[in-house]
């Protein structure tokens, strides 16, 4: 069976309070904060539910590597599999953004650059080329990466506007699988958490 398990990174400090991350794991970074002991338990708890990986890979954030490895799997690092780079936001809470016009214009287009970083039509981008290595790969691939990368490729692969992005989930140590179907992709699970997988 050809399919991809996107799997966003277990609980870290920052993913707990809500902040704009600080590292969006497209290269190494010393400043990326690791998984915090609820990820570690989250990571482990994947680990016994995911199915054998014909391909891994993951972001270069530690969050994201960690995840991975803690889920006893060997990911090579893929920049592709990046956060959205959230400019001067990074690092901050959405209470700490004090420009409620510019939160309120992003909200209203999030491809739009309010932050001074990366909109969100360059993450559907990032995300199309995933989708493409997937099904070029063939096999279980399971990428271990970050919610927004998540909802980019499910808003990619529903041929959605996207505004649809803020109608969509991904919770930390969550699986969203889809399978290659002609051209396209069939959605199969999104924001599904540890029962049974395989």
């Amino acid at each position: 069976m050809d399919r991809l398990l996107l799997v966003r990174h277990a609980t870290s400090p920052g993913t707990r309070r809500a902040i704009f991350p600080a590292t969006t794991g497209a290269c190494a970074s010393d400043q990326c904060e690791p998984l915090d002991r609820a990820g570690e338990e989250q990571a482990a708890r994947l680990g016994a539910v995911l199915p054998p990986a014909d391909h891994c890979w993951a972001s270069f954030a530690v969050r994201a590597l960690q995840t991975a490895r803690l889920a006893g799997l060997d990911p090579e690092p893929l920049a592709t599999l990046a956060e959205c780079d959230f400019g001067r936001w990074a690092g901050m809470a959405l209470t700490e953004v004090d420009d409620a016009d510019a939160m309120m214009g992003w909200y209203a287009d999030p491809d739009t650059t309010p932050h001074g970083g990366e909109r969100f039509v360059d993450v559907r981008q990032r995300a199309e080329k995933v989708l493409r290595s997937a099904r070029e790969a063939g096999g279980t691939v399971i990428a271990f990466t970050h919610g927004g990368l998540i909802k980019a490729a499910l808003v990619e692969a529903l041929g959605l506007g996207s505004g649809a992005v803020w109608r969509l989930d991904a919770a930390p140590a969550s699986v969203t699988e889809m399978h290659p179907v002609g051209g396209g992709w069939r959605v199969v699970r999104v924001n599904w958490t540890p029962g049974t997988l395989r």
